[in-house]
């Protein structure tokens, strides 16, 4: 990058008529997880992927900004050589796809903002929903969440435990969050704690996107959907998809609805 920092990038499927896709993951502070999206897009386009700063595979790095963040966005696809893409996030990369969008319209074609919290209060209902969804194993958590330290073994089953609750059974959802649970890569919680935005902010970036922005959320997600509709309001080409009986990571289950989802917003981009 610009700055010296070193970015992780994974590049998938084949260049064909319609826009490249950039896939944004959430965190802040987590690394590329959608393996799965970039499957589901291999046959239609070209995808890619990458660890943002000072996360997973990455180099780490003192600014960690959602400007910075951005910056690093626009030079990756400069450095991939496409005048227009297509932006799908993740939960929070959702809020960075938007936020690009916003101030790169020239650039972006259409964005995906999948799963994203939105605005107003989704806080107290989501933390409400957790606590609900966590009560079985609501002691081992609480256990685990308190250690200084933990062993491998033991930060897989904290992760286990703290993801299940993104899924519509959170019993289930302990072995659906164990494979990105086991990743060997650290979680930035620095990251995490110092990216910010505020309600302004997004409402900001909604209103100046100039592409369609495609809204999805899952019904079971414990982020409410109204949050992510609310937003929507606010951008004049929105689209809303709710997906029935999914999660936060809807493409664990409801696959064929979200590989639908994805290839209706790259058609929408090649219109």
């Amino acid at each position: 990058m610009s700055d010296g920092a070193t970015l992780a990038t994974t590049e998938s499927g084949t260049q064909r008529t319609h826009p490249p896709v950039v896939l944004l993951h959430g965190g802040p502070g987590l690394w590329d997880y959608l393996t799965p999206l970039a499957e589901m897009l291999c046959e239609l386009t070209v995808s890619y992927r990458y660890d943002q700063r000072g996360c997973g595979n990455s180099s780490s790095s003192d600014e960690l900004s959602m400007a910075r963040y951005v910056d690093d966005l626009h030079e990756l696809i400069e450095s991939w050589g496409h005048d227009h893409v297509v932006i799908i996030g993740h939960s929070f990369g959702a809020t960075l796809a938007l936020a690009y969008g916003a101030l790169h319209p020239d650039r972006v074609a259409a964005i995906g903002y999948l799963s994203g919290v939105g605005i107003g209060d989704w806080r107290t209902p989501y933390r409400a929903e957790r606590a609900r969804r966590a009560a079985p194993f609501a002691d081992r958590l609480a256990e685990l969440s308190a250690r200084a330290t933990r062993s491998r073994r033991e930060e897989t089953e904290w992760r286990q435990l703290s993801w299940a609750t993104d899924y519509a059974d959170p019993v289930a959802g302990i072995e659906l969050a164990r494979p990105m649970a086991e990743s060997p890569l650290s979680i930035n919680m620095r990251a995490n704690r110092e990216i910010s935005f505020t309600d302004a902010d997004q409402i900001g970036w909604g209103a100046a996107t100039a592409c369609p922005v495609t809204f999805i959320h899952g019904t079971a997600d414990p982020r409410p959907v109204a949050n992510s509709m609310m937003l929507a309001a606010h951008a004049p080409r929105a689209r809303t998809r709710v997906v029935q009986g999914a999660g936060h990571l809807p493409w664990v289950e409801r696959p064929a609805d979200i590989q639908g989802l994805l290839r209706e917003i790259v058609l929408t981009a090649s219109e």
